[in-house]
């Protein structure tokens, strides 16, 4: 491969070799502030905060966590959904000089537990949410964690929201102690906001702490300094074109906790200074009528939020033209999803890809005509990718060769938090290993053949799941579809399909297999077809495979004792 083969296809607007001074992260926000002080910057359900009254908020919530013993070395995390609460104690944190740790808040309470242990996290805020707080308060008592901050709904809703919201979703609100150990997030913002400016190295001091199941499913703490995250947020805002600072509304329907939506989303539109329109979750009709009614120019999302859109049954009694660009990350974009959003809304749907450990945007399509379906794109600035031999990840593979696709920039974190061994395994010559297969073309574009894990071998044949996604996909009756391999005496492996169809639409396995014959290899053809009316799905709403994989273990088990 030649050196930088990708710049021959590079967009116009964009400078590869372009120089970007990493600072502390919260400098975004400051930074913002100064440019659009009277901008709005969240709508919370139609509550909208302006810069300037989020940055009063982050500043006496600094002031607060310092108060609580905040500063360096002190890990602080966040058990929340999109909330404005998430937004002030995120650039609070860090602030304050502390470390952030997202939490998910499906996570279980063992889960929770390993995480807080292994992090050292020793203050946690949450909601007096039925689905969060009792895992939080049950923390306290488990675990070494010392204090919980906690917020309400009702204090970021408007009226009159605001004030139905406890009488009407009651069996949801949970009432918290009066203790020392529980921190009303009022409380906490109750001062001057005047706090102690904290000494931030932005190579070497760690903003947030991202747990991830890397390429080993055992969940690690990628180090992401203030360096890696705001190098990426700027690599994220230069790559749209066109973009205007202080004028875009960016939809907040991805969850912050998971580092696509906190760097792509959250992050980028404080640089930008646009409006973030932000839902606690992705509910579809509340989704499309935000998009009505608000207008947003920019939608980042995973597949099968874009997949759900193109199949709404009413879909034309909403308005998707003001959507200027979307960025699809976090699995691998259908062609057949593509290009009918493209068609319903009239915008660039293009495909990004990144890793925790990588902050998480390595790579992205042009919004140009030379974007490349099925391709996750070019090197965002100042980034290689490179493909290694497999087995021998030192050696660099020529262009074309398939491999493992390996990733060096400035995003690249610092590495996995108390773990050496591992660091070692997945960082190998500066390079960022990242477990899956694929090749750059003579453009420079690179392709995903899948994730090494998910390799199905069938009578010694390799069969990538993705590649049977996407076939399956052309169905038009189909609208997700998760691969998997399952033990065959014969085969060694065979390849098993679940399918979700369209609402309205049947489909047999006959059907489906014959639809097939001609888009697939014999060896990839699915033995086995399920239908089913849901599939599972991640944190992020991206189709999951190991539910299946222990379903189907949990038969083999079943069926032998």
């Amino acid at each position: 491969m030649t050196e930088h083969s990708w710049l021959k296809s590079y967009p116009d607007s964009v400078d590869w070799n372009m120089p970007i001074t990493a600072k502390a992260l919260y400098t975004l926000f400051d930074d913002a502030v100064d440019k659009f002080p009277q901008r709005p910057c969240l709508d919370f359900l139609g509550r909208v905060y302006s810069y300037t009254e989020l940055d009063q908020l982050i500043n006496r919530a600094t002031a607060g966590f310092q108060k609580l013993g905040v500063g360096k070395g002190i890990k602080v995390g966040l058990f929340l959904p999109n909330c404005p609460q998430f937004v002030v104690c995120y650039y609070a944190i860090l602030k304050a000089g502390g470390t952030v740790v997202n939490y998910s808040p499906l996570y279980s309470e063992p889960e929770l537990l390993q995480q807080i242990e292994d992090s050292q996290t020793d203050i946690m805020v949450t909601l007096n949410l039925v689905a969060l707080y009792p895992k939080a308060q049950a923390m306290l008592e488990q675990s070494r964690l010392k204090s919980l901050v906690v917020g309400t709904m009702s204090e970021v809703l408007p009226f009159p929201k605001n004030w139905l919201f406890p009488l009407v979703k009651h069996r949801d609100v949970v009432r918290a102690p009066n203790e020392p150990s529980h921190i009303p997030f009022e409380e906490l913002i109750n001062n001057d906001g005047a706090y102690e400016p904290a000494t931030i190295d932005p190579d070497k001091d760690v903003a947030v702490l991202q747990y991830t199941g890397g390429t080993t499913g055992v969940p690690k703490g990628a180090m992401l300094t203030h360096a890696n995250i705001y190098t990426n947020t700027v690599q994220c805002g230069v790559w749209f074109p066109g973009l205007e600072p202080g004028v875009e509304r960016i939809m907040g329907v991805l969850p912050f906790f998971h580092v696509f939506a906190m760097t792509a989303v959250m992050n980028m539109s404080i640089y930008i200074g646009a409006v973030i329109i932000m839902h606690p979750r992705f509910e579809l009709d509340a989704v499309l009528q935000d998009i009505n009614k608000k207008k947003p120019t920019v939608f980042d999302g995973v597949p099968t939020m874009f997949g759900a859109i193109n199949a709404h049954p009413k879909l034309q009694e909403f308005d998707l033209k003001s959507i200027k660009a979307c960025i699809s990350g976090g699995a691998p974009l259908p062609v057949e999803v593509k290009q009918r959003f493209e068609q319903l809304s009239g915008c660039k749907l293009v495909e990004g890809y990144g890793l925790t450990e990588c902050s998480p945007t390595a790579t992205c399509n042009p919004f140009t005509d030379q974007a490349k379906a099925g391709s996750i794109g070019l090197p965002l600035p100042g980034t290689a990718i490179e493909i290694v031999d497999r087995e021998d990840p030192t050696k660099v593979l020529p262009q074309g060769e398939t491999g493992e696709i390996c990733i060096t920039g400035p995003q690249v974190m610092a590495g996995y938090w108390r773990n050496e061994e591992a660091t070692r395994e997945v960082i190998v010559d500066g390079r960022l290993r990242t477990g899956d297969v694929g090749y750059i073309d003579e453009d420079g574009y690179t392709f995903i053949i899948d994730r090494i894990k998910d390799l199905i071998l069938v009578s010694g044949f390799n069969v990538y799941p993705r590649n049977v996604e996407d076939g399956i996909y052309q169905h038009p009756a189909v609208e997700e579809v998760t691969v998997i391999g399952v033990p065959d005496e014969y085969q060694g492996q065979s390849v098993k399909a679940f399918v979700k169809l369209r609402e309205g639409q049947a489909l047999t396995q006959e059907e489906l297999t014959a639809f097939l014959k001609e888009k697939l290899g014999r060896h990839e053809l699915p033995k086995h077809i399920e239908f089913r009316d849901a599939l599972p799905k991640t944190m992020i709403g991206k189709l999951s495979k190991k539910e299946l994989v222990a379903e189907e273990q949990a038969k083999i088990e079943a069926a032998s004792s």
